[in-house]
């Protein structure tokens, strides 16, 4: 699979990451540690190097079951996690560090990331200054080798910029959530030479085509979701019908037109992609595997504003 490398880390990130939040088990219905581990493994063998995960995904639990599933390919992967805003002091990142290292069997994380802004979710605030001179210390040490960030603006992503290197945003975006798009944030990455790797780039699977007015998700995190939501849902269902005659052409579902759109966007590096089983992370691999007309990228991009057009002007947070 084709890499790039990821901002001027000199990491070599294949262009599709094995997301991992559902092996954390909470805030998703149906997860199984088996299938999850065979997912990650199925990932891997389809070319993916490069594999997401986080402290915060079912308390390290997704740490502990990405360990389990690249056990002995170590020296072949990249792993990036992330810290939660409530561990933002410089003693509480190094023990967050050290607790992510353990759980992931590595003595080291090739990109270490902030996961929201500080203060977000009734966390509290710390200075900047204190958060990335922590995450500096820790590449000074070897623990880590990259510094990235998750949801934050392009001011924020300015700040952490005045107290050490920056390497990687995260954001939120797809074909139905562009707001960092938009408002400037990939602009700032781009002048800065930061890689973007977008999350939720399927829409929390809404772009699969799984979902339609009489099928919603119930009883995980997509019921908060602005786009499960009213108008927006409706027309995003709409939407992926439309989306399905330019797939076919291409012999690929709607996921992977959606994906592959993603990929050829200015200053993506890699797109995130989850999976929970090894069917859907095989599938996803195929994403890799074409391009789009340019004529038919303006199409998809058409349709895909149907839907951003019905939310809030410049939001950053799908959850509210």
């Amino acid at each position: 699979m084709k890499t790039r490398q990821l901002g001027r880390s000199g990491l070599e990130v294949t262009v599709l990451t094995m997301g991992c939040w559902q092996a954390g088990g909470a805030q998703w219905n149906d997860t199984d540690d088996e299938e999850s581990i065979k997912a990650i493994r199925a990932a891997h063998e389809a070319g993916i190097n490069f594999f997401d995960t986080a402290e915060a995904y079912g308390d390290g639990h997704s740490e502990e079951i990405v360990a389990q599933a690249l056990e002995g390919h170590r020296d072949h992967v990249l792993i990036a996690t992330k810290v939660f805003p409530g561990n933002y002091t410089a003693e509480k990142i190094a023990q967050s560090c050290a607790n992510s290292l353990k759980r992931l069997q590595t003595d080291h994380i090739d990109l270490y990331q902030l996961h929201w802004p500080t203060g977000q979710w009734g966390t509290p605030v710390v200075p900047v200054e204190e958060t990335m001179g922590a995450m500096v210390k820790l590449q000074e040490e070897g623990k880590i080798r990259a510094i990235g960030v998750s949801n934050f603006s392009s001011q924020q992503i300015e700040e952490a910029l005045q107290f050490g290197r920056v390497e990687s945003q995260q954001p939120p975006y797809s074909l139905f959530w562009r707001s960092y798009e938009f408002n400037g944030t990939l602009q700032t990455c781009i002048d800065n030479g930061i890689g973007v790797i977008p999350y939720s780039p399927l829409a929390q699977g809404l772009l699969t085509g799984k979902f339609n007015r009489d099928n919603r998700p119930q009883g995980d995190n997509r019921e908060g979701n602005a786009l499960f939501k009213g108008e927006t849902y409706d027309k995003a269902v709409d939407a992926v019908e439309q989306f399905k005659s330019i797939a076919e052409k291409y012999g690929v579902s709607t996921g992977n037109l959606s994906l592959q759109w993603l990929l050829g966007q200015p200053g993506v590096t890699s797109v995130i992609v989850g999976a929970r089983n090894a069917e859907q992370a095989s599938d996803n691999a195929k994403a890799a595997g074409f391009q789009i007309s340019d004529e038919d990228r303006a199409a998809i991009d058409r349709i895909g504003r149907t839907v951003t057009d019905t939310l809030p002007e410049n939001p950053t947070n799908m959850w509210g």
